[in-house]
């Protein structure tokens, strides 16, 4: 179910730059999930693919730079970066998770998080 706030939480136009900043390097299947309500720890989920490792470290690689050049926002924490099967930018108020194809579907975290309201943002 898609929703779209009246009033924008703190981290949604830092989320929706991450959101563009994929979509650049052409990842697949974005998806921002305000999880908000089930985590006490982050707002929401970026969630994105792309189809090699190359793919997949390009588009954290391109998130992280935009972040920082835009916002002079850096991740807290970066995971994943060596094998590029999925890349996890953790931004504190949203989290960035880029996956391989393979793996995204592996795992899954839509249907994890179903309950999670899906934001609408514009490319």
């Amino acid at each position: 179910m898609a929703q779209r706030n009246k009033a924008l939480p703190k981290g949604i136009e830092l989320v929706f730059g991450a959101a563009r900043a994929a979509s650049d390097k052409q990842a697949d299947r974005i998806t921002i999930l305000d999880v908000s309500r089930q985590l006490v720890i982050t707002d929401f989920f970026l969630i994105c693919s792309g189809n090699s490792e190359r793919q997949v470290s390009t588009i954290a690689d391109e998130v992280e730079r935009r972040l920082i050049s835009e916002t002079g926002v850096k991740p807290l924490r970066r995971e994943g970066r060596r094998e590029a099967r999925w890349v996890v930018l953790d931004y504190v108020d949203f989290v960035v998770h880029v996956f391989h194809r393979e793996d995204r579907d592996y795992y899954n975290l839509e249907r994890l998080w179903a309950d999670a309201d899906v934001i609408d943002w514009e490319d």
